[in-house]
């Protein structure tokens, strides 16, 4: 069984986790507001997504966004700004409220009624890496069926969480030489 790696990178490899590279593909399917939190657009557009229901506003609260509901009027009618810790608390609790909305459609558009997704696994860059270390890893594609506790993780924005769902129940399907995908230049799929 491959164990992980300990010194990614040591002899000039590149790449990211395959977790991350899977949060920022779900974060794309996920759909966040792209004008940027600085603009008045993208606050506004944050700021009615987190308080257009009373549900909504309930899940802001949990997710750190704690400002009375008169600082919240008034950001929404431009009589004040938010400082940079209250927009960082509204971006934070913006992506954690979405995707809390959005788990349960992504998981069932990636679960497919069993059929899955398949998932194409990019290997990592090793231009820099000296011939006698470099690995022999090749592009592979896996259809994956259990998307539940990948989506589920991602959601509750849990990292360690997320790289055990991806590492230890996906990657494992890929065979005996699913240790050399812990790192990769990109992980692909759509649904």
């Amino acid at each position: 069984m491959p164990e992980r790696t300990n010194e990614f990178g040591k002899y000039g490899a590149r790449g990211i986790k395959g977790h991350e590279a899977v949060a920022r593909q779900l974060d794309q399917l996920a759909g966040f507001i792209a004008t940027p939190i600085t603009a008045r657009r993208g606050l506004m557009a944050r700021l009615h997504y987190l308080t257009r229901t009373s549900h909504a506003r309930t899940a802001a609260r949990k997710a750190g966004l704690t400002v009375t509901d008169r600082t919240l009027k008034a950001w929404l009618a431009g009589q004040r700004k938010p400082s940079k810790q209250n927009l960082h608390h509204i971006e934070t609790a913006y992506r954690t409220v979405r995707r809390h909305n959005v788990a349960r459609y992504l998981t069932s558009r990636l679960n497919r009624e069993g059929r899955g997704t398949r998932v194409e696994f990019h290997p990592l860059n090793q231009s820099q890496v000296s011939r006698p270390h470099q690995r022999v890893v090749s592009f592979r594609a896996l259809n994956v069926r259990r998307w539940d506790p990948v989506v589920a993780a991602w959601a509750a924005d849990d990292e360690q969480a997320l790289d055990d769902a991806w590492f230890g129940d996906v990657t494992v399907e890929l065979g005996s030489e699913y240790g050399s995908y812990e790192y990769v230049s990109n992980i692909g799929f759509a649904a």
